[in-house]
């Protein structure tokens, strides 16, 4: 498959840097609100976790919204604000316009699926969420033809690929339940939304030069008019 190399003129645009900071200061944003309902259920003993789903219990099914936003731990979410941050980032710069429905498809998708296939305890934490749009990134660069996106996604690759064992049930107090809806709707909604946020490629001018005379190998050299030799 050969590579097409993305137009400086989009990629090196002041509307592409805009959009590049807009995509940090929202993936910071959103990593801030983490953070600060974290330490609101730290301080004040708020028990939020108590909200994360419960798969095959209707009370639970409130945790489809709220499990994301919720985690055990302080190293529970310094171990998910990294890769949410890298993960939020890429896909609201390189696919902005599917980016607005990607994301809230996997958010509610991951934890809907979770609801029906995951054992019956509490699920919280945004690693579903994670698993999800680093697997949108990575497969999303890998089916389209533009260097800038399958750079992107072999460096994900590098990143995060020993990532996949965690959709595997080998750690027991581990919702392997949240990576596997997760990774499973970013691999769907790759292929559903490969056609959007196209890179425009750069071209050349010889490609469009229809000047350039046609060979036809299956003609009859009869059909020419051939000097004569005599």
């Amino acid at each position: 498959m050969a590579l097409g190399k993305p137009d400086p003129s989009f990629t090196q645009s002041k509307r592409a840097q805009s959009n590049f900071r807009l995509a940090l200061k929202l993936a910071l944003v959103f990593i801030g609100i983490l953070w600060t309902i974290f330490i609101f259920d730290a301080v004040f003993g708020l028990r939020l976790a108590r909200l994360g789903l419960r798969p095959g219990s209707i009370p639970g099914l409130s945790g489809i919204l709220t499990a994301p936003l919720l985690h055990g731990g302080f190293q529970h979410l310094l171990s998910n604000t990294l890769p949410m941050f890298i993960a939020l980032t890429a896909t609201l710069y390189l696919y902005p316009k599917s980016a607005i429905r990607v994301i809230p498809l996997i958010w509610l998708g991951s934890g809907a699926l979770a609801w029906f296939i995951g054992r019956p305890t509490l699920h919280i934490g945004a690693s579903g969420l994670i698993y999800g749009l680093l697997a949108y990134v990575f497969i999303s660069g890998l089916i389209r033809s533009d260097m800038r996106s399958v750079s992107v996604s072999l460096l994900v690759g590098f990143l995060y690929g020993s990532m996949i064992w965690g959709v595997l049930p080998i750690r027991p107090h581990m919702s392997w339940e949240m990576h596997l809806t997760g990774a499973i709707c970013g691999v769907l909604l790759a292929f559903v939304f490969r056609n959007w946020d196209r890179t425009p490629l750069l071209s050349y001018d010889w490609e469009h030069d229809d000047s350039v005379p046609e060979w036809y190998p299956e003609s009859d050299p009869d059909d020419f008019d051939l000097p004569d030799k005599r």
